[in-house]
């Protein structure tokens, strides 16, 4: 239907995440209403991006450096570590100005489904700073969801023989403003168990 050009270009934007056949059709066809200039300026940054943005040496961050910024700022308490999935996960916990700790890049989570275990992450990694630093406690914030929770759970088991080492899961539960018909069980279920006392005086 398309010229063999128009359709690489269609299929390329297709292998991105989140994209449907649709929604590449779209931004193939603006691409080519646009300038050049336009065009060209988007592939610049990409290739810009990917020439120098690497993964941080210490806690797997997005780095333009050999060390992020935050594994190099000496303010920050060096005796926590928040374990997350993704580098978008540092920038969202972040955000909320709670912790000012160090981070662990994960790169994903456990899912046996696609194929990833706990080989194909930072776990080793994680394991030898626990062990060669002067961490209290690592705070594990993976996604609330099964393959966030198998990976909570494995983790927990790995660090639980570790000396003087607290491992703690953030809190979760229903977010205000919801109902309970459109709650998951394991939003549900975190709900019940982080349930506190209404009647404090």
């Amino acid at each position: 239907m398309y010229s063999a050009t128009i359709q690489e270009l269609i299929d390329e934007f297709g292998r991105l995440p989140g994209i449907g056949p649709k929604s590449a059709q779209r931004i193939a066809f603006h691409l080519l209403r646009v300038p050049a200039s336009e065009g060209e300026r988007l592939a610049r940054a990409i290739v810009e991006a990917k020439r120098r943005v690497r993964f941080c040496e210490t806690c797997f961050n997005l780095s333009e450096q050999l060390t992020c910024d935050i594994c190099a700022d000496d303010q920050r308490d060096e005796t926590s570590i928040c374990v997350v999935e993704d580098a978008r996960d540092v920038v969202a916990v972040e955000r909320t100005k709670e912790f000012n700790g160090r981070y662990h890049v994960l790169q994903g989570c456990i899912n046996p489904i696609e194929g990833i275990g706990p080989e194909q992450l930072r776990i080793g990694e994680l394991m030898r700073r626990v062990a060669t630093t002067e961490i209290r406690e690592v705070i594990v914030c993976t996604n609330p969801n099964i393959e966030g929770e198998a990976t909570a759970m494995y983790l927990a088991r790995l660090l639980a023989g570790a000396d003087q080492l607290r491992v703690t899961r953030l809190a979760s539960g229903l977010p205000v403003g919801s109902d309970l018909e459109y709650a998951d069980e394991i939003t549900l279920g975190r709900a019940f168990t982080g349930r506190r006392m209404i009647n404090e005086s």
